[in-house]
């Protein structure tokens, strides 16, 4: 995972890694259906701001463990965990307002925790393919999560506008994005299983 020594220096070294981890965040349309399924799923912001931190303190962990090789688990089935995760989330948004009393409404913030975990495995993968600078593994591993969660806030910000703005929208529209979001996570979830179990 590791590549040769940067010549770049420690400054440029660090934009380039929080622009990569902005890029993988912006680029990873998996990711960014998790994150606006739990914006969905949240409905207070002090609660969002708990899930939202649950997530990131979640796939910080298992990326650092992953990028240095104290964890590691393959790719096809840490894929697919993450588009069941979406799964899930998308069925739990379906529910009819009177069967919203599951583990996912009553504590978001420990579902994306167990969601984070995973997902910063994914993470993990797309940082080996760039490799971390031998002499800079820690300030590289920093500003890659950095960057994803730079990405991620913005993402969780313009949802949130978003949402404020189609504040009045029938909720038949907001059941079309729950399906939309649980059709796609549905078809991802099948192309991977497949793609490691055939």
């Amino acid at each position: 995972m590791y590549a040769a020594p940067d010549p770049r220096s420690r400054l440029q070294l660090l934009r380039d890694y929080v622009e990569l981890g902005v890029e993988h965040i912006l680029l990873g349309i998996d990711h960014l259906l998790d994150v606006l399924a739990l914006v969905l799923l949240v409905r207070s912001r002090g609660t969002l701001l708990w899930t939202v931190t649950a997530f990131t303190l979640a796939h910080s962990i298992t990326l650092a463990c992953a990028t240095l090789e104290l964890l590691a688990l393959p790719s096809p089935p840490v894929e697919a965990g993450i588009a069941l995760s979406i799964v899930l989330l998308a069925h739990e948004l379906a529910l009819p307002e009177h069967e919203r009393d599951t583990l996912t409404w009553r504590a978001p913030w420990l579902v994306a925790f167990a969601f984070g975990l995973l997902h910063g495995f994914g993470f993990a993968g797309a940082l080996a393919e760039v490799g971390l600078p031998s002499a800079h593994v820690p300030l590289a591993l920093l500003a890659f999560n950095l960057g994803v969660e730079l990405g991620q806030l913005g993402v969780v910000a313009l949802v949130l506008v978003a949402l404020a703005l189609l504040r009045r929208v029938h909720a038949r529209g907001r059941m079309l994005v729950v399906y939309a979001i649980g059709s796609l996570a549905a078809a991802w979830l099948i192309d991977r299983v497949l793609g490691f179990v055939a």
